[in-house]
């Protein structure tokens, strides 16, 4: 960020003027007392058009060092790969996870753990992008434990989860990459979801997106 410095020069040349000016009051007073008037009053003339064209020196930029705030601790910064599963595998998963981040791994843990992994990062997509709609609630765990949403959820709460397994492992790696938005997904714009042994009434209005092993997915 660059910060305005003013030269002293200036200041001290406005100091000046201001002595002059008075000075010259001083001397048209004496004059007038001396009677000579006409001449004071041409030097005290010629001193102001001098002073009137004194211009400012130009304000001088100085550098420093901008310090960019740390990132939140749930964010992970992007990371090249060459595929999803590459990213997956790169990603740091072994830091505590916060409240929300917890709801939307567990999500993709509950609802999608068996799907590949371009399916699980929809089923993350479509709880973001609810979180994000008026419609739903703003909080990936309002979304997730919203009444009669999510079939896994019982009396608004989750199950245990295998904190152990290879799957919980990939849930909040998952998790992490919807968040951050590091990998693009087919279901990008989703807010609905089904499988595809079950054909719900409310799927006739909505725009199909597409279809990601066994999850078809709307907006």
């Amino acid at each position: 960020m660059s910060r305005k410095t003013y030269s002293l020069s200036a200041i001290a040349i406005a100091a000046t003027a201001s002595l002059s000016f008075s000075s010259a009051d001083g001397a048209v007073a004496n004059a007038q007392d001396a009677g000579a008037n006409a001449q004071a009053q041409t030097e005290v003339t010629e001193q102001a058009e001098s002073l009137a064209e004194i211009v400012p020196q130009p304000t001088v930029f100085t550098s420093e060092e901008v310090v960019q705030p740390l990132a939140e601790e749930d964010e992970t910064p992007a990371t090249e790969a060459s595929s999803l599963r590459e990213l997956v595998g790169m990603v740091d998963t072994s830091g505590e996870l916060t409240e929300q981040m917890r709801c939307l791994a567990g999500a993709i843990y509950f609802e999608s753990r068996g799907e590949p992994l371009y399916g699980q990062l929809a089923v993350a997509e479509t709880v973001i992008n609810r979180s994000d709609d008026a419609r739903w609630p703003a909080s990936y765990c309002g979304v997730v434990l919203q009444r009669a949403q999510f079939s896994f959820v019982r009396n608004g709460r989750m199950p245990r989860v295998n904190t152990n397994s290879a799957a919980w492992t990939r849930a909040k790696a998952i998790a992490r990459i919807a968040h951050n938005d590091m990998w693009e997904s087919a279901a990008k714009d989703a807010v609905y979801f089904h499988a595809d042994y079950v054909r719900p009434r409310w799927s006739r209005s909505k725009t199909r997106l597409t279809q990601i092993d066994t999850h078809i997915f709307y907006r």
